[in-house]
């Protein structure tokens, strides 16, 4: 594609152009999460739980084996981009639900 300046170049130059700007094709929204997903996750999740590996993998990052835990994550789950989701996702929650995460500790 040709690059596209402010102004034009060539017979009409010194007209100025503007970008048009698109919306995002709908195909794009793909793997973005809606309120009614999220709501409908965390709802499982408070009636369920965590899964057996989620919680070893808290008690390894309660105890400082943050390395072990992400190693440990990825083994389960299968691909390291999923082990960085998971284990982002497994730091918050467990580290908060045992209060080890206040101020003044």
């Amino acid at each position: 594609m040709a690059i596209r300046y402010p102004m034009a170049v060539g017979l009409n130059k010194g007209h100025p152009t503007t970008k048009n700007v698109m919306k995002p094709r709908q195909s794009r929204r793909r793997g973005r999460l809606t309120k009614h997903t999220k709501f409908v996750r965390d709802m499982i999740r408070e009636v369920c739980g965590f899964a057996p590996y989620e919680r070893r993998a808290m008690e390894l990052l309660k105890v400082s084996k943050d390395k072990r835990a992400l190693k440990f994550i990825k083994k389960r789950v299968g691909t390291h981009i999923r082990q960085e989701k998971e284990g982002g996702a497994q730091q918050r929650p467990g580290c908060h639900e045992k209060g080890c995460c206040q101020e003044g500790l």
